[in-house]
């Protein structure tokens, strides 16, 4: 019984709060699994408690600095130390979007982790996907020089999405892309038929993302480009977002790079059956 008398001692201990308990695996047999059960169950809790509190400190890094630029702003110009001219409150402006663009990312992640965010799903062609995202995109791409191209292949059958929401998912994506590659350079958002469904891809020639960064990219609030400056950067959210999105309708994201090769983000979606 000692192996029991341990799980109920182990068991106490992580209902008082104290979870990083692991208990010896003396065997083999059911007892055994259960002692390796519960020893993966205590890993678990403390690795989603660690990054709870991670989240929650990124959340309030990310609130304090636009929060912090609207009050001194404010403070300055109820002082008379700032003149109440345009360019002071486009930068109120400025941050308060930001504000609010994070209010409505985080809200869109607390939904889909619950199961609560609505989805309209339809059945649409993936041509028609893409011309919507890159239509979104198109001006932006002309005025950094990059060639933004489409391509579709032929008799696809139709996805069963949110139109609105993969929509979103693929702005994100050519978001990322815009972000990062060199005027001159292109981007390319195709179709393809794939096993059991549609790939939907979303390619840049940009300088890639290096390999240490690759297994971290949906986390969110995880920048790989520690230089990158906020502004350019957004929240850390779009790319855990567009995850969170993708798998709440049934598909599957991966992304694809080497360094100095661009990056290769492939969405992957089930076939609608009629």
């Amino acid at each position: 019984t000692r192996t029991l008398r341990e799980l109920t001692t182990a068991t106490q201990k992580v209902a008082r709060g104290d979870l990083e308990q692991q208990v010896p695996v003396r065997s083999r047999d059911e007892l055994g699994e259960l002692a390796v059960s519960f020893n993966q169950m205590s890993s678990d809790l403390v690795k989603s408690r660690d990054l709870r509190r991670q989240m929650t400190a990124d959340i309030a890094h990310e609130l304090r600095t636009p929060l912090t630029v609207v009050l001194g702003h404010t403070e300055a110009l109820s002082e008379g130390q700032l003149p109440p001219d345009p360019e002071t409150f486009d930068i109120i402006y400025d941050e308060t979007k930001r504000l609010n663009r994070l209010v409505d990312d985080l809200r869109t992640l607390s939904l889909s982790d619950a199961g609560e965010l609505h989805l309209n799903q339809e059945q649409i062609s993936s041509g028609e996907l893409l011309d919507h995202a890159a239509a979104a995109r198109k001006q932006e791409a002309r005025g950094n020089e990059i060639q933004l191209q489409i391509e579709a292949a032929e008799d696809l059958p139709e996805v069963n999405v949110d139109a609105d929401r993969m929509t979103q998912v693929l702005v994100n994506l050519l978001d990322n892309a815009l972000r990062y590659t060199p005027a001159g350079g292109q981007i390319s958002l195709s179709a393809r038929s794939a096993a059991g469904g549609v790939e939907l891809v979303v390619k840049d020639s940009g300088p890639g993302i290096p390999e240490e960064d690759l297994q971290h990219l949906f986390e969110r609030f995880y920048r790989g480009d520690k230089s990158r400056q906020r502004e350019e950067g957004g929240s850390g959210l779009g790319l855990a977002i567009t995850k969170s999105l993708v798998e709440s309708q049934g598909g599957q994201i991966i992304v694809e790079s080497k360094p100095g090769e661009g990056a290769k983000f492939i969405i992957r979606l089930p076939e609608q059956n009629t």
